[in-house]
């Protein structure tokens, strides 16, 4: 059977033409599980404050595929070339590496108990269009893909194509973010990039003049962890998403009265083994028609919520240093909110984040290495004086969120305030 077809294309703002020539990728395009991922958005809740960013894991699962493509291609030509089983391999693993993906991804995956890398083993694995595709390709064709996304193929190389601290996963969603959010942090030189990039020993490395790209990639991806990823608000809308799951599933373990179809909520949030046509039925697009529901649920909290998720109704966001004192601190918070009648499940909570630009000190397997001119190998921060001064050097930042307009209804608001006052060492604009 021949395995190319004529050429199709998508365009795509980040990399003009992503180009489509093996059947087998055409046919997995084309499977309802990998066009589940056009109704999933790349950044969950991000859109609240970066209004543009409605880009899909679709077309990010296109960008990896087709940076893993041109990375191929590269490595040709520096002589080492793949087989065309290898090819295919790392080019499947790159188009459904996000497979399993739920909507809002991690503050569903915190409600339900689960991670998304086990349900892209699982729509890969079981009965599935994609499974069959992969199968009729080559017997034990989809085994081989689960393990270079899961990163135990003994295959390194092909797993650090889609998984290291250069892969394509990462030089894809950093400019698609930056391009959809509009902020400029993640705009990387992408091109010089690979284009510097070589094969040394069975792994990838750079080239020394491609080591100033590099920082540039590190400081990046840093920055839109922080200014992006991180960003508070977006914190306080994903924990208006989880705190509203976690109410559906609170209300469905007491037999609540919905008045409307749940069959599908129960079966995820009641059933021990998701079944994986269950899970492939939710998108984002369930949760925003059902929160329309959850408006007139009868139930207060989950009515609120539902709001909150619909008309942007976020938390007020508090930073703090953590010690001792501030931990009983907002102990004292959370019992004097309860005291006053707020429930603390649904609407209290704090978040610790860390996060280094570069984490790694030695040329081991997930660090990035320099072929220097000398044809040497050496780790980039036992070369670069930038990154030498961050390596291991993690930012922390500790945040308490609260819905402030209604404490202030509360009969010991003054009471919560001050204690609110004493954690964050400031006044509190009430």
């Amino acid at each position: 059977m021949n395995q190319t077809i004529e050429e199709k294309v998508f365009k795509d703002p980040i990399h003009g033409y992503i180009r489509v020539t093996d059947l087998l990728i055409w046919e997995l395009i084309k499977s309802p599980e990998f066009q589940r991922l056009r109704r999933i958005k790349q950044l969950g809740g991000t859109h609240i404050i970066y209004s543009t960013a409605e880009h899909s894991r679709f077309s990010h699962s296109l960008g990896v595929y087709h940076i893993s493509r041109r990375m191929i291609d590269i490595l040709k030509k520096e002589g080492a070339v793949l087989s065309d089983h290898e090819r295919m391999l790392t080019l499947c693993a790159a188009l459904l590496h996000d497979l399993g993906h739920g909507p809002y991804s991690h503050s569903f995956e915190i409600v339900l108990g689960i991670d998304h890398e086990d349900f892209t083993r699982r729509v890969i694995l079981e009965e599935t269009n994609v499974y069959k595709l992969l199968e009729e390709y080559k017997p034990g064709f989809a085994f081989e893909v689960s393990q270079v996304i899961e990163k135990t193929h003994p295959n390194r190389l092909i797993v650090s194509l889609i998984s290291s601290e250069i892969d394509a996963d990462r030089l894809d969603y950093l400019l698609r973010d930056s391009y959809f959010t509009g902020a400029p942090y993640g705009e990387i030189d992408l091109e010089r990039i690979l284009r510097t990039m070589r094969i040394e020993n069975d792994r990838i490395v750079f080239k020394y003049s491609g080591m100033h790209a590099i920082e540039d990639y590190l400081f990046s991806r840093y920055q839109m962890y922080w200014q992006v990823y991180l960003h508070d608000l977006s914190l306080s809308f994903n924990f208006i998403i989880k705190s509203m799951l976690l109410r559906i599933k609170n209300l469905l373990s007491k037999n609540f009265d919905f008045k409307f179809d749940m069959a599908l909520f129960r079966d995820l949030f009641l059933t021990e083994n998701i079944d994986i046509n269950t899970y492939l039925q939710m998108d984002d697009g369930v949760i925003t028609t059902f929160a329309g529901f959850f408006v007139n649920s009868g139930d207060t909290v989950l009515s609120d919520l539902a709001q909150r998720f619909l008309n942007r109704g976020l938390f007020d966001e508090f930073e703090y240093i953590p010690s001792a004192a501030s931990g009983k601190l907002i102990e004292s918070l959370k019992l004097e909110l309860k005291d006053s009648g707020l429930d603390t499940d649904f609407y209290f909570f704090t978040e610790h984040h860390s996060q280094s630009t570069y984490q790694f000190g030695l040329c081991a397997e997930e660090s990035i290495c320099l072929l220097m001119p000398g044809s040497d190998v050496r780790e980039i921060s036992d070369v670069s004086d930038i990154i030498k001064g961050i390596v291991n050097a993690p930012k922390q930042k500790d945040t308490l969120f609260l819905p402030l307009e209604m404490i202030k209804k509360l009969d010991g608001a003054m009471r919560i305030f001050g204690i609110l006052e004493e954690i964050v060492g400031r006044n509190v604009d009430v």
